[in-house]
C-alpha cells in the first residue's frame, strides 16, 4: 500500500475554499494594505494566493503585529499558551475594528 500524502493544505478541503460569485477575487487593495505595530489583525487566508500564506490551523485567529519584514508582517499569537510569531504576507490578514 502506498502512504497517503500529509502536504501542507491536507485537510483542508471546506477551510480553504472560495465562495462563489464573491466579485473579484483578488482585489490589489488586500495586496498593499498596510499595518502598524500593535494593530490587532484577524488570520483570514486566501487560497488564491499560495505566497506568504500561514499554515492553515492558524486560519480565523487573531494577532498583533509584531514587525514588517520586507512585504510581509509578523504576527504574533498564542497557539495554546505558547507564544508564536508567524511570517503573513497582507493579502491574508484584515483589520479588527
Amino acid at each position: 500500500m502506498t502512504q497517503r500524502s500529509r502536504g501542507f493544505r491536507s485537510k483542508t478541503r471546506y477551510k480553504l475554499k472560495k465562495t462563489l460569485r464573491a466579485g473579484r477575487s483578488n482585489p490589489i487593495t488586500k495586496k498593499i494594505q498596510t499595518f502598524q505595530e500593535d494593530d490587532l489583525v484577524h488570520i483570514i487566508i486566501d487560497p488564491s494566493v499560495h505566497k506568504g500564506q500561514p499554515h492553515p490551523r492558524f486560519h480565523g485567529k487573531t494577532g498583533k503585529i509584531a514587525e514588517q519584514r520586507g512585504r510581509a508582517y509578523i504576527v504574533a499569537i498564542n497557539d495554546g499558551n505558547k507564544a508564536k510569531k508567524l511570517i503573513i504576507r497582507p493579502e491574508h490578514l484584515k483589520i479588527q475594528e
